[in-house]
């Protein structure tokens, strides 16, 4: 019990709050509730439902209200009068420290965490104020982490205090509406470090609940006063949530919570809460911390398609299911969710082939279960084109290439060579649809009106179908594009809706012609008179074929001079004309061709940033991280030979270093789980060390003669990686 140290404080909740009581009617205390009981699991509320009806069609967002709250605010109470400072506080510390009396710190501790009133007198920087805004919480965030930094170097005695006036907090009988004061308690309380103990575990998930179950307009003030959190502190209370899901899971020592069956409300409590932060996060920019700080890599090992099929199927309901909380889920977990969706969309669509082909008596034929794309080197847009434009109800089969005259048999490596030659025809500078920018090293669409937007259609089809079937590209979209293409992520029903327009801004242009965008920011901060010194309307201009044309960014927008006063009109209308408007027919056509292949509810879990890394992988080779997972056959990993490779890969360039990843896998892009998903094999060949290596792109394997040196070894793997195109049978 009480007296085992902190790893032992609090076996259960109940056996606390009955030492406190028995501790209570011994000394007496001036604040003792009049009931401290834990409540019964059974008869305590119900969360309210926090689940995302995937038939809604949109993404899970916590909904924030107009800044100024219509609804009268509950009166606040009057609060005790608490006069100590933060150099009070220090002082208190030292003296304690040196001493060894710690009377004065523990009073201050006992008293400030007694009640949530106590808490707002000791850390509201004006008692006399209300603090009722989004703006500004009142909260003395300086005090708050001062007393929080030294509360775990104080003695057993002084943080049990602490967690027994939380408790008393908590067991409060609430009547009416929250006050902004409870907020408050609220928002200092989950910033506690005790928490981070599996000890405490029981009070926090109390706390947790608590939280969870406040209503919408006191979630909006939570998650506005929570992205002026610091970020050291911020990153620890994300980082709290996510060790408590992951311990609720998997516990180290399931003897230390209550039964799984008693405590179902710990997970979606946390998870709610842990969305409130993520909320508060995406409202800043740059974030407070990164999106992948809130990933749980321990729901990497949960059963993540029921996960997936729960939230399918049970839309609407008291049903938990992560899936309703994209954020927490990793990418890798995202990815594994979207290949077996993939993966079984294959498998009904190949199923329903061969009945239709049954039930008309027709022989079966094992091509008609694959897309098989046959295409002529020479020809190999127009062919491709063709070929998926002839089988658009085949776009859901596994893929299988072949090239016209070659007799390679596609195991996958066929497959990676045709996407990396056809995308770099389409994406060359002398096809037209796509404008390299060189100061952002980026593709943009061409704005060039056409009669026949087909190409654009095919794009996105490959894309679609290089993450149906888990190929990565070399494609160089700016983030804004798969910002677009979750606009929005499921395709609409009615054909009149648009599709690929989303919010765009400043932001956003920079990443694309940063240097058109810093001379419309520079239009902004402009002091002098907007209107005479550059004079503009609301009309822009744009070359095409040659020839000059103009567009109005509004009705009559040739007449409408831009002054100091509609400037930020005429930069937002300019960055959407630039940026929707004005190539929407071939973002439309590119939308729908990534989404005839990849329609799935599982696109609803992705943000633009992971639709990326699933389209291109990431670009940094760590040649030690393949060092490092290489499996061998024929070699061992100290032979010669192996030594000398790994010397000379690991002093390659890094134009070398990708040519190297082409030639053994067909791509020079890392997939999402790193180096180590590409499961990477060098066997030993028995052909004379006067040939070349050979690589079997299919199974990513490098067949490597045992090459007397490392001279001969580097110059025969040059060669070999210098001139890789095309395939053979051995």
């Amino acid at each position: 019990g009480l007296e085992g140290g902190a790893k032992n404080q609090f076996s259960t909740f109940s056996n606390f709050i009955t030492t406190i009581n028995q501790k209570k009617e011994g000394i007496g205390n001036r604040n003792s509730p009049t009931q401290l009981v834990i409540p019964n699991i059974k008869t305590v509320r119900d969360l309210p439902p926090i689940c995302l009806d995937v038939r809604q069609k949109q993404r899970m967002s916590i909904e924030t209200l107009p800044q100024e709250l219509k609804a009268p605010f509950p009166p606040e109470p009057s609060l005790p009068v608490r006069t100590k400072t933060v150099k009070d506080f220090q002082d208190d510390m030292e003296k304690s420290k040196a001493s060894g009396d710690w009377k004065a710190v523990h009073y201050f501790y006992s008293t400030t965490f007694d009640s949530f009133l106590e808490i707002n007198a000791a850390f509201k920087k004006d008692t006399s104020s209300p603090f009722n805004t989004v703006e500004d919480s009142g909260i003395d965030a300086q005090f708050v982490d001062v007393v929080y930094d030294a509360l775990l170097n104080t003695p057993q005695d002084v943080q049990k205090s602490v967690l027994k006036g939380i408790i008393n907090g908590l067991l409060q009988e609430w009547t009416g509406p929250r006050t902004k004061d409870d907020l408050r308690a609220y928002c200092i309380l989950l910033q506690n470090p005790q928490f981070s103990n599996t000890s405490t575990y029981v009070i926090y998930a109390h706390l947790l609940r608590q939280i969870a179950a406040l209503t919408e307009a006191d979630h909006h003030f939570l998650v506005h006063w929570s992205k002026k959190i610091s970020q050291r502190r911020f990153k620890q209370v994300v980082d709290r949530l996510l060790q408590f899901i992951s311990l609720r899971l998997f516990p180290a020592k399931p003897e230390e919570f209550p039964p799984m069956v008693k405590c179902s409300w710990w997970i979606p409590s946390a998870t709610k809460v842990l969305a409130l932060f993520n909320a508060a996060n995406s409202l800043i920019s740059p974030p407070i911390i990164s999106y992948t700080d809130f990933y749980n890599s321990t729901l990497d090992h949960i059963d993540l398609m029921e996960e997936y099929h729960n939230w399918q199927c049970y839309g609407n309901s008291h049903r938990f299911s992560f899936c309703q909380y994209p954020f927490i889920i990793s990418i890798a977990a995202k990815k594994v969710i979207i290949q077996r969706d993939s993966e079984q969309q294959m498998i009904s669509i190949a199923r329903q082939s061969l009945v239709d082909k049954v039930s008309r008596r027709q022989k079966p034929d094992m091509n008609m279960l694959f897309l098989n794309v046959k295409v002529r080197r020479t020809h190999l847009v127009s062919d491709s084109l063709d070929e998926l434009a002839r089988k658009r109800a085949d776009l859901k089969k596994k893929l299988k290439v072949t090239f016209v005259g070659e007799a390679g048999l596609d195991m996958g490596g066929l497959t990676k060579e045709w996407f990396l030659l056809l995308i770099r025809q389409i994406f060359h500078p002398d096809y037209g649809m796509f404008t390299y920018h060189k100061d952002s090293h980026c593709h943009w669409f061409s704005s060039f009106k056409c009669d026949n937007y087909s190409e654009f259609r095919l794009v996105g089809a490959l894309m679609g179908l290089a993450v149906y079937n888990s190929i990565t590209l070399d494609i160089r979209f700016p983030p804004c594009c798969y910002k677009k293409l979750l606009s929005p992520p499921i395709v609409p029903c009615d054909h009149n809706t648009l599709v690929g327009i989303c919010d765009v801004t400043l932001d956003d242009l920079f990443q694309i012609m940063p240097e058109l965008a810093h001379g419309l920011n520079e239009l902004l901060s402009y002091e002098g008179n907007v209107e005479e010194d550059f004079y503009s309307t609301f009309q822009v201009f744009q070359e095409e074929f040659g020839v000059i044309k103009s567009y109005d960014l509004k009705p009559n927008g040739d007449k409408i001079p831009v002054t100091n006063q509609n400037r930020k009109e005429y930069v937002q209308l300019y960055v959407d004309f630039l940026l929707n408007k004005s190539i929407y027919k071939q973002f439309a056509a590119f939308y729908y061709g990534f989404h005839s292949v990849c329609a799935s509810y599982a696109l609803l879990l992705l943000r633009p940033e992971e639709v990326e890394i699933l389209v291109c992988g990431s670009p940094e080779l760590d040649m030690s991280a393949l060092q490092r997972s290489t499996h061998y056959e024929g070699y061992q990993k100290t032979d010669p030979t192996i030594r000398y490779f790994w010397d000379v890969v690991l002093g390659f360039s890094l134009d070398l270093q990708k040519k190297l990843l082409h030639f053994a896998t067909g791509s020079d892009r890392v997939p999402v789980g790193g180096m180590a998903d590409l499961n990477f094999k060098i066997s030993k060949s028995e052909a004379s060390t006067n040939w070349l290596p050979v690589a079997h792109t299919c199974f990513n394997q490098l067949c490597l003669p045992p090459y007397k040196n490392k001279k001969e070894l580097k110059q025969k793997l040059i060669i070999g990686i210098s001139n890789a195109e095309g395939f053979g049978l051995e």
